[in-house]
């Protein structure tokens, strides 16, 4: 039982922002009836085709925004030290207006995400990613921002933590990229091992 609780919080997760439900957040909200804190959220939501857990480990929202974010600002994305990072892999991170139904990408981080360069590595060298905001992003005062990940090296598997913000833009519309989904469930590609091959 130990060496199963200890290989499940072996991964990847985010820190910041404060994903839904995590114990390790440096200001945690108030949690919404009936939710309990999540201690496995470096778990994948989906391995070898099966489906563990829901996207973004949990579709309940926090009751209150844990960011808040304008259009076109930078913001750094943390994660916790100590997580495998499967010989890197591709990263996304993603917005939904629409309570986690849609996610558009807003920024990518492929191939290498965790390690900067093909190696097959457990290893991170990198644990946070800083970019811009698209500008044109509308306003909301609750969308769903998402990481998520296809490790390159290992069990095929799909990551996903979530975080509540809000946004103020003055757009009315967004478009781009949809989420890439896989190794999680019938209705979605597997995903090879790729270190190095792509």
């Amino acid at each position: 039982f130990m060496i199963l609780a200890a290989a499940a919080s072996a991964h990847m997760q985010i820190n910041y922002p404060c994903p839904r439900f995590s114990p390790h957040c440096a200001t945690t909200p108030v949690l919404p009836p009936g939710e309990s804190l999540n201690y496995n959220l470096a778990s994948p939501i989906g391995s070898g085709g099966d489906i563990l857990a829901p996207l973004c480990h949990s579709q309940t929202a926090w009751p209150q925004v844990n960011e808040k974010w304008t259009a076109g600002q930078s913001i750094t994305v943390k994660f916790a030290q100590g997580g495998a990072a499967h010989g890197g892999g591709h990263c996304e991170f993603s917005l939904s207006y629409d309570g986690g139904k849609t996610f558009v990408v807003i920024h990518q981080e492929l191939k290498y995400c965790f390690v900067g360069s093909a190696s097959s590595s457990n290893t991170a060298n990198t644990l946070s990613y800083t970019f811009n905001l698209p500008s044109d992003l509308p306003g909301t005062d609750h969308a769903v921002f998402a990481w998520s990940w296809v490790n390159a090296v290992g069990n095929r598997e799909f990551y996903m933590d979530c975080a509540d913000v809000s946004i103020s833009g003055s757009s009315k519309s967004f478009t781009g990229k949809e989420m890439t989904i896989a190794n999680y469930g019938s209705n979605y590609p597997t995903i090879g091992e790729f270190n190095g091959n792509y």
